[in-house]
């Protein structure tokens, strides 16, 4: 294991759910930190300007508001900082409003990807880290997916433009020599998760005591990770020598969505109220990650079960209520 922490890190997407709280523990670490972000309307931009609030406490921080769409913005970033680590989390995110506009999801997805790979072939990149998803597994029949499985049969565009993400890296790896990693993340939730996952928006509606979608029988279910596992996971890949891998970051614990909805409920003191629904289209029947390699080589092991996981995130979600109530209502 080679040590390359105290380094000059770009992390796109550094504003968001993942992304503030990796610079979070980049900043803390010692390193310094470009974050670029484009500060989208997804959810409101307030909650983003938030969660980096306390970045500027460093003056090893610097945030550039863009868009990896721009090439020359991301040259011009390349060029003013000595960047050696670059950690790609910026992304369209979400698999039901990709079904909306998958042209979207396609031009930030893949081009915006694209572009920072052909930009920093002219600099001296030392690791590059992509982020990518269970969704590439589609709704693969062998579980706990491994990284080794077969993932040609996506069912929804935002898959579709994470595994071809994916080969994109692997190409310019192959071509520039680059050491790459691809991160596949298990439905990611903690403090700060985006108000439109599922057990953000399950907590603020039970708490207005409004109903919660509630899509099939129940029996769905997903490998709900939380986000300090996931940091860790990062961190800890950052600082392995590869020259390509990927990796599973997830629990390997699938929770059915009724069990979900039972804890938050638990959790929060509420009674659950149900809108039962047809499954969507694209939706997945289980997430289940297979976590092995990232443990045999990265010493990953998940560490929050999904009942601790659920209190943090309802003790920060109550004190969020309290400070920014007109953002989390």
């Amino acid at each position: 294991m080679s040590d390359i922490s105290k380094k000059t890190v770009l992390v796109t997407g550094g504003s968001g759910f993942i992304g503030s709280q990796l610079v979070d523990r980049l900043l803390n670490d010692g390193n310094s930190v470009v974050c670029l972000d484009n500060l989208n309307d997804f959810y409101n931009p307030r909650i983003k300007d938030l969660n980096r609030s306390t970045h500027y406490d460093f003056d090893r921080y610097s945030f550039v508001k863009g868009d990896i769409r721009d090439p020359d913005q991301i040259n011009k970033i390349f060029k003013e900082n000595d960047i050696e680590v670059v950690i790609h989390l910026a992304a369209m995110a979400g698999v039901r409003p990709s079904l909306k506009d998958p042209k979207l999801y396609t031009d930030v997805n893949i081009n915006g990807t694209q572009n920072l790979l052909e930009v920093m072939n002219d600099f001296d990149v030392q690791k590059f880290l992509f982020a990518s998803s269970s969704s590439v597994y589609g709704n693969n029949k062998k579980a706990p997916f491994s990284e080794d499985d077969i993932v040609d049969y996506q069912i929804s565009p935002y898959g579709a433009t994470k595994k071809m993400g994916e080969i994109m890296c692997y190409t310019y790896h192959h071509l520039s020599g680059i050491p790459t990693t691809g991160l596949r993340f298990f439905t990611v939730y903690g403090p700060r998760q985006r108000p439109e996952m599922a057990i953000h928006k399950f907590t603020r509606l039970m708490k207005n005591n409004k109903p919660i979608p509630f899509f099939g029988d129940g029996s769905t279910a997903r490998d709900y990770t939380f986000i300090d596992d996931i940091i860790n996971g990062i961190l800890a890949s950052m600082n392995k020598v590869d020259t390509y891998a990927i990796y599973n970051l997830g629990n390997s614990e699938p929770v059915k969505l009724d069990e979900l909805v039972h804890v938050i409920g638990e959790q929060s003191g509420r009674e659950p109220i149900l809108d039962r629904q047809p499954l969507p289209e694209g939706d997945v029947v289980q997430t289940y990650a297979d976590v092995s390699r990232a443990q045999s080589r990265l010493d990953y092991i998940p560490k929050v079960s999904i009942d601790d996981g659920i209190r943090k995130f309802i003790d920060w979600f109550e004190k969020m209520i309290i400070s920014h109530g007109e953002l989390y209502s």
